[in-house]
Formats: structure tokens, sequence, C-alpha cells
């Protein structure tokens, strides 16, 4: 999925809550609350495995919300080396259920793309499962798009629209179902976006 950075909502926080970046002491933190959300996960330390040793990784990317001291979401402004400059990457969002209802996948998500935004990127991608229906329903309020990698995808975008009770979106996105499976790469990837490869 994709997003335009030019128009973010508002970023607000609940009363009691607040927003930092990683310090030392916080992979602990992230480990639990990412194996809090992605249960599939063998229970061994992540952080050191998939995030402080990627070239994207900097304290200040991996941002937390926390409830008085406490970590309690996550999510990370990353970037990919293959990717222009112009081009974030939102990386590893999650929350724990403890504090479910105070949207804070969106909102910590929506301090990442702040993020990105200042460092003069236009646009954010994201990966994601089509079975993760609380992310996919946060990250189209957030106004990321679709991007078709497989053929299949057609048929399974509809479904989570469906799944999502949101048949409209069939209709908002009707050009990109119909349009063509984009290869990161591909020509077709790079013309749909085409201001993140102005100048690069």
């Amino acid at each position: 999925m994709v997003c335009r950075l030019d128009a973010l909502p508002t970023f607000e926080l609940p009363q009691g809550y607040g927003v930092r970046h990683f310090t030392d002491g916080d992979d602990k933190h992230w480990d639990h609350i990412i194996f809090s959300s992605f249960v599939w996960y063998v229970k061994l330390p992540h952080f050191a495995r998939v995030m402080s040793g990627d070239v994207a990784f900097e304290p200040r990317r991996v941002l937390f919300i926390t409830h008085g001291q406490t970590p309690i979401a996550t999510a990370s402004a990353w970037w990919r080396p293959a990717h222009p400059p112009t081009l974030g990457y939102l990386h590893y969002v999650a929350a724990l259920d403890t504090h479910r209802g105070l949207s804070l996948g969106l909102r910590v998500s929506l301090a990442c793309m702040y993020f990105m935004k200042a460092e003069g990127r236009t646009h954010c991608l994201l990966h994601t499962d089509d079975f993760r229906l609380p992310a996919l329903h946060t990250y189209l309020k957030l106004g990321f798009e679709p991007v078709l990698v497989h053929e299949n995808q057609r048929q399974r975008w509809l479904d989570v629209f469906a799944a999502l009770k949101r048949p409209s979106l069939a209709k908002q996105f009707a050009d990109i179902l119909s349009g063509p499976v984009v290869l990161e790469g591909s020509a077709a990837w790079r013309g749909i976006l085409p201001s993140i490869h102005a100048g690069s």
C-alpha cells in the first residue's frame, strides 16, 4: 500500500499518553509489543535481528506511544536502500491490546509519517497481510491505497473491502484493481509514483 504525505491528518494523543523515540533498553519493550500483535513470531529476542542490524536503523526512527513511562505502541519511520529517497517505509506497527479502542496503531503510524515528511519524503509505502483487517482499516483511514503485486490480489482486495463492510472501496479503487500488476523496480512501479522518481 502507498500513501502521499502532503495532506496528513492532525496528530493528537489522548490525555495521559506521550510519544518518544527508542532509547537504550527499549528493545525489550519493542519485542513485547510486537509479540503481542504478531503472535506467529517465535518468542526470541527479535529487535536485534530485524531492526538494530538493519541499514536503516537509527534510534530516532523507532517511535513509541507511551502511557505514563511505559511504551504501549510502536511503529518505525524506515527506508529501503533500493527505494528512491523520497519514499519512506512504514515498518512494524503494533499496539498492546490492553489499550485497545484508542486508535494507537493509527496514531503511532501517523507520527512516523510526519517524521518522514519532515525528512523531505513525499510518499510512504508499507507491506501488510489481507487477514490483518484492523491494520488494513487503519491504513485505509490514513489514506493508503492498494498496490497490486500479484494477479490474485484483485479478488483479495475485494474480499478485504467486503470483510471491512466497506464495499464502496471497490468503486473508489476500481482503476487500481483493474490496472497493471506492479513489481518493485518495474516500469509500472515507476509509473505509480511518478513524483518519487522525478530527478532521481
